[in-house]
């Protein structure tokens, strides 16, 4: 039978039912994905040594004649012993498995075999080679899979070891014909890559560690190319569209800054012009405007919004409109707010359209609660100039008049498509398709931004507003709790306001009990629970104490952020839940337990919720822990000038798959671990902007057109 990637391992001689099910708990089921199941490491077995050169510690291989071989039982009984004799003409040694009783039947004395493992030492002094990987031979040359050589470390499930998979793997490599190449040849020169046949080989049988390593690269690469190349050609298809260019009045803007109640950081100011001149341009904007909580993302997005609002359609005598989407009802109003305060006397509609709220603010006080029936057809005739809203704004029923900018803030927490809904809207009406700009308080690396959004542009704010206090920020050791206890009391007799976060469940707790998204989810509300148990009945039974989590409904979440933003409740115990980018001015401390647990950018992003207001604020980070590396990492926060900076540290630290979450981006391991390597990252961009640059359409690459296509839907970037 002839096999091919797509071949379903069910159909390959060898592989029977037992087998089908321990590939599946390592989501393997076709013959590509077994293939593309890489090493996550080699062990370098590859120098054969001599018995009596055998040293203590040492990992080896030796081949030699099995002496003798037999078993028996521990003295406790819970174990199985075998041990065998291996000579060679320099020595004989011992080699010991524990629980493998069946190897007396394949080991067998007058057999000439391999053997790589660990030289251990008993407490007599005696040398002797511990639980050895082994392989027959018929010859001392023959050529060996799983001793004397690179040997690679899969990923592994109970009943299928690293040895059964390079088995099944070495066998299906013999059978299958040539793979073909979807990168182009001067690619693969230029960046001194193997082909794909060379590197599916080496990476699973490597004549040496560099040889590995280059092939882990190639398929690394190919993942970052693939990921390059959708960035290019959708930067390239909305350069190939058109949007209305709004003519920005300078000195008005100017006029505008100066009438604000505080004054503009640098960034603020460079961000703002970075946004007005792509409005001012006949090509969509695509700008992400990033900055950290609190930095002031908000007022220069409403600037930019009023300006396009003041605008006018002289073609066709009409206003031009901004949709402004926040990812809930909270943010919503509160941008609503913000637009009120600092705009209110501009001569411009803007309204608040959520799934349990619609009114209108027509300026100089003027302010009325609609039917949203009766919004919708203001909307839809163009009397509304700018719409605040939540998911409410992509609903069938909401049909702009002249949508010309959308702002979308919390870029992260909307799907591709329902970004894409406002967008097709607009476009399914006319030949012009709005300017986008979304706002996210995540601060992403240089390299990670380049990679994870390539076809958008960056504006970064950099700075806090002048003025603003530091916040004050502690790391908590158990001894000092009773202090802080004592501390945020008085602080919310003072009439503050207190947030405590609970700790989220570790990685390696996941991964040791295996458990569900369901069972992580009901794990950190036990957390949320019982820590509100605690505060409310032992330490502050005489203070009001709420709590929130993931299972809520989101109106619960709602009343309880609005309770606590009207001060009704003095602690919020919360697990990493807690509203994006809430303003919640009168909270002045952040407290939160086993803080080691967070990384880095969201111990960060959660000190950011406090110190919005006059009072002074706190950030406690209490830990159990005492290990050095802990309290430097987390000292690290106190240190910081930025979340940027910040978040550089943290992907050090901890590396993307975690920085990021895995599941969330799709992204494939290697291109996640490749992160971390600006050089690839830069690398694959230059090469998928050249070759788009040469063929737009891929017409002279359909295999890797056809590649690119299953990628994107593989990495869920449709």
């Amino acid at each position: 039978m002839k096999i091919n990637l797509a071949t379903p391992l069910a159909e390959i001689n060898g592989i029977g039912p037992r087998f089908l099910n321990k590939f599946k708990k390592l989501n393997i089921e076709t013959v590509k994905d077994l293939l593309w199941h890489f090493p996550v490491r080699y062990e370098d077995f590859s120098q054969i040594y001599k018995i009596a050169e055998l040293i203590p510690r040492q990992e080896v291989t030796i081949q030699g004649i099995i002496k003798e071989i037999g078993g028996r039982r521990s003295w406790s009984r819970r174990f199985y012993i075998i041990e065998a004799i291996i000579s060679d003409d320099s020595g004989s040694v011992r080699a010991i498995w524990f629980n493998q009783p069946y190897l007396k039947k394949i080991l067998r004395p007058g057999q000439l075999a391999s053997f790589s493992g660990k030289v251990s030492i008993a407490e007599d002094g005696e040398i002797y080679l511990s639980n050895p990987t082994y392989e027959l031979l018929k010859s001392k040359n023959k050529e060996t899979t799983h001793t004397g050589r690179i040997v690679p470390i899969y990923p592994e499930t109970k009943g299928l070891t690293s040895k059964g998979i390079r088995y099944f793997i070495k066998s299906i490599l013999k059978e299958l014909p040539e793979i073909p190449e979807i990168i182009p040849l001067e690619i693969l020169k230029k960046e001194n890559l193997p082909s794909i046949n060379k590197a599916i080989f080496a990476i699973h049988f490597p004549k040496d560690i560099e040889e590995a390593l280059n092939a882990k690269r190639r398929f690394t690469f190919e993942d970052l190319f693939l990921l390059q190349l959708h960035n290019v050609i959708e930067r390239l298809k909305l350069n190939q569209q058109k949007a209305v260019a709004i003519k920005i009045d300078v000195e008005e803007v100017k006029k505008l800054i100066k009438k604000l109640p505080f004054e503009l950081t640098f960034s603020q100011k460079k961000s703002l012009w970075e946004i007005l001149k792509d409005l001012e341009k006949n090509q969509p904007m695509n700008r992400l405007l990033q900055g950290d909580v609190g930095s002031g993302k908000t007022i220069i997005a409403a600037i930019a919004a009023t300006q396009v609002a003041r605008s006018f359609s002289s073609k066709n005598q009409n206003n031009y409109q901004v949709a402004f989407m926040a990812p809930t009802e909270i943010l919503a109003r509160q941008h609503y707010q913000t637009f009120k305060k600092f705009f209110g006397n501009e001569e411009q509609s803007i309204a608040l359209l959520t799934s349990s709220e619609t009114k209108v603010f027509y300026g100089h006080n003027l302010e009325t609660k609609l039917k949203k029936k009766t919004l919708q057809k203001e909307i839809s005739e163009g009397k509304i100039k700018i719409v605040i809203g939540t998911h409410a704004l992509i609903q069938k029923e909401i049909k702009f008049s002249n949508l010309v900018f959308v702002i979308i803030d919390e870029q992260h927490r909307f799907g591709v498509e329902q970004r894409a809904k406002l967008i097709k809207q607009e476009k399914e009406n006319k030949k012009n398709i709005p300017h986008f700009l979304s706002m996210s308080a995540t601060p992403i690396p240089r390299t990670l931004s380049l990679t994870l959004y390539g076809d958008l542009d960056l504006s970064l704010i950099t700075e806090l507003p002048k003025n603003r206090k530091p916040i004050i920020t502690k790391v908590i050791a158990p001894e000092n709790r009773q202090k802080a206890y004592a501390f945020i009391r008085q602080q919310i007799e003072k009439g503050r306001q207190a947030f405590v976060i609970c700790p989220r469940i570790e990685t390696k707790e996941i991964d040791d009990q295996k458990l569900t998204k369901k069972q992580i989810q009901k794990l950190e509300i036990k957390n949320v629970t019982e820590e509100y148990e605690k505060l409310s009945k032992e330490i502050f039974p005489d203070l009001k104490i709420a709590m929130l989590h993931g299972k809520m409904s989101p109106k619960e979440k709602e009343k309880i952020m609005n309770d606590f933003i009207q001060r009704k409740i003095d602690i919020l115990v919360s697990t990493s839940v807690v509203e994006v980018g809430v303003d919640v001015p009168n909270a002045t401390i952040m407290m939160i337990e086993n803080a080691d647990r967070f990384g880095l950018a969201q111990l960060y992003q959660f000190r950011g919720r406090v110190g919005r207001g006059e009072h002074q604020s706190f950030c406690f980070l209490f830990t159990e822990s005492s290990s050095t590396k802990t309290h430097q990492r987390l000292k690290s926060i106190i240190e910081a000038k930025n979340g940027l900076e910040l978040a550089e540290k943290d992907l050090k630290i901890r590396g993307p798959g975690e920085f990021l979450g895995q599941a969330q981006t799709g992204m494939p391991d290697l291109a996640m671990k490749a992160l971390q390597n600006p050089n690839l990252v830069k690398a694959a961009r230059q090469s998928a902007y050249e070759l788009i640059q040469k063929d737009p359409f891929l017409k002279n690459y359909p295999l890797l057109k056809e590649r690119l296509s299953q990628f994107k839907k593989d990495v869920h970037l449709e």
